[in-house]
C-alpha cells in the first residue's frame, strides 16, 4: 500500500476548495459537539455518548485539514488570503466552542464521581450495625474489613 500524494495548493480553485473542506469540517464538528453538550446538560447520556463516533471521524478530517492548511499556508496567503482570515476567525469561534463542550464534560465527570464517591460512603455506612456504646464494625463477610466490601454498578446509563 502507498501513501497517498499530499495536496499541493498550486492555484487559487485548489485554495478555496481547501478553505471551504476544513470550514465545513469545522462547523460540522462544532454542531456535533453541541448537540453532545445539550444531550449531556439535559442527562441523556446515551444520546451524548451516541456521538462519539461521528465526533472521531470529523475531529480527524478537521485535523488532516488543518495539516494540509499548514503545509500550504504560503500558497493559500497567496492565492487565497481573504480565507486564510476566514479560517482564523472560524478556528478562534470553534475553539470556544470546544472549550464550552469541555466544561460541560467535566462537570458531568465531577458530578458523577460525587455521586460513586456518596454511594459507596451510604454504603460503608449501612455495614455498620446500630448498637449502643461505642461503634463497632461489623466483620465482613469478604474478611477485609466493612470498607472494602463490592460496590457494584451498572455500566448501562
Amino acid at each position: 500500500m502507498h501513501k497517498a500524494e499530499p495536496l499541493r495548493v498550486a492555484d487559487r480553485v485548489t485554495a478555496e476548495a481547501l478553505v471551504a473542506g476544513v470550514l465545513g469540517n469545522m462547523a460540522s464538528l462544532e454542531a456535533v459537539l453541541a448537540e453532545e453538550a445539550d444531550h449531556v446538560r439535559a442527562g441523556r447520556l446515551r444520546e451524548g455518548i451516541a456521538a462519539s463516533e461521528p465526533k472521531a471521524a470529523l475531529a480527524a478530517a478537521y485535523m488532516q485539514g488543518l495539516e494540509v492548511a499548514k503545509a500550504n499556508a504560503v500558497a493559500l496567503k497567496r492565492f487565497h488570503p481573504e480565507g486564510v482570515e476566514r479560517l482564523r476567525a472560524a478556528h478562534r469561534q470553534f475553539t470556544a466552542a470546544v472549550e464550552a463542550n469541555q466544561t460541560v464534560l467535566d462537570s458531568a465527570r465531577t458530578v458523577s464521581e460525587s455521586l460513586i464517591k456518596s454511594l459507596a460512603e451510604e454504603i460503608g455506612r449501612a455495614q455498620l450495625p446500630a448498637t449502643y456504646g461505642r461503634q463497632a464494625q461489623a466483620p465482613s463477610p469478604y474478611g477485609r474489613g466493612v470498607r472494602s466490601g463490592p460496590l457494584v454498578l451498572s455500566r448501562n446509563l
